[in-house]
């Protein structure tokens, strides 16, 4: 038999790994990122440090879910346009059948699946996984003592409740403006603003549920939405909750820490709220779920097929890669700052303490395969809860 076309082999290595990484991507975005990391720098070597670097680099310039527009770009460079699609969609695709699935436990019962036991064991090994993809980055990211300085007051700012945006594009500029303090121009720079359309019609409290509403609101907050996983509870709480008046506070919770506690994207919350909101019109949950879906992930799509053809020559021009490097260092501080707050939250106990330590040496020496050890601090999550 003959062997396969390699356009086609790579499409198929996409969807494999990134298939994968929507069922055992727990943790958010800087754990996601981390996985990534290690499978297509590390493993398989379908980019360089810097190349991904870059990319991270990007995607916290657009608005969106960081590490859902991260897959969408690999999935572009190792298999094209379709590799654009497959990559995104299969990271996606699992992460929305959970949670469509416990919608409709959540829509019949009335409660959500306790994951207690499972995130118990699983949150130690994301704070390794998180801990050794930064090593790895850093190296690459400081290239002296300026990128050095920018790490550290974005995460020292950070800590202090400076806004992530703020401080990435601060990053970013001062990087740039050092770097290139020689090349001023008079003419000055030129600026680029992505204009923030509201898609969605004004609507009054308590209108009717309607599938293209539905569909256009998510669209509007997929376009325009940066930060975190609490920027999204503020704009879905003010559409839903407080403008439209389909869902109770209590409700939109359930859906953000849905969304929390599954692997995949946490923009999945999305597919409980159209789940919940197609049931409870008589419209269909799986309809609902569906086109909500849609219409949160869309503009991530739009908005790496746009910007993938830009980002070579961001790195080839003096100003704009002094940009990229800024943007990738506060990243990299953002990242730090949010794996210090996740591991108070996470290594509560000597056990889990314990995992921690096991899985980094793991990780950073023996380059043992993330998708095992998060298979078995579930393992060790579930064995606890037996003998409790």
């Amino acid at each position: 038999m003959a062997a396969p076309f390699p356009a086609r082999q790579h499409l198929r290595e996409v969807a494999r790994l990134f298939l994968t990484l929507g069922l055992t991507a727990f943790g958010g975005p800087a754990a996601h990122i981390a996985m990534m990391r290690e499978e297509v720098v590390r493993r398989r070597q379908w980019v360089s440090e810097q190349q991904f670097l870059d990319l991270l680099g990007a995607v916290n310039l657009i608005p969106g879910p960081n590490s859902t527009e991260m897959t969408i770009h690999l999935g572009f460079l190792r298999a094209g346009w379709l590799g654009l699609i497959v990559g995104g969609v299969c990271f996606i695709a699992p992460a929305m059948l959970i949670v469509m699935a416990l919608a409709w436990v959540y829509v019949h019962f009335g409660t959500t699946p306790q994951a207690t036991w499972l995130l118990y064991g699983v949150k130690p090994i994301i704070i390794a996984i998180i801990g050794q993809a930064l090593v790895g980055l850093v190296r690459q990211a400081v290239k002296g003592p300026l990128t050095a300085g920018v790490g550290l007051v974005t995460l020292g700012l950070y800590m202090l409740g400076v806004h992530e945006i703020a401080l990435l594009f601060a990053g970013g500029a001062v990087v740039m403006l050092w770097q290139n303090v020689r090349r001023w121009q008079s003419t000055g720079l030129a600026s680029l603003a992505l204009p923030l359309l509201n898609l969605a019609p004004a609507a009054l409290l308590g209108t009717a549920v309607s599938l293209p509403l539905l569909f256009l609101t998510f669209l509007k907050i997929g376009a325009v939405l940066y930060g975190s996983g609490y920027v999204l509870l503020a704009f879905l709480r003010a559409d839903f909750v407080l403008r439209l008046g389909w869902l109770t506070d209590q409700q939109l919770l359930d859906a953000v820490a849905i969304g929390q506690v599954t692997p995949g994207p946490v923009f999945t919350a999305a597919t409980f709220i159209g789940f919940l909101v197609g049931s409870a019109s008589g419209l269909g949950g799986v309809p609902g779920a569906l086109w909500a879906t849609l219409g949160i992930f869309l503009p991530s799509f739009l908005f790496v097929a746009l910007s993938q053809p830009f980002i070579p020559r961001l790195r080839r021009s003096p100003w704009t890669s002094g940009l990229l490097d800024g943007v990738n260092i506060a990243a990299l501080g953002l990242m730090a700052a949010v794996t210090w707050q996740l591991g108070g939250a996470s290594l509560v106990d000597p056990l889990t303490i314990l995992l921690a330590l096991v899985a980094l040496p793991l990780l950073l020496h023996w380059r043992v395969n993330a998708t095992w050890l998060v298979l078995g601090g579930a393992v060790v999550g579930l064995l606890r809860a037996a003998l409790l």
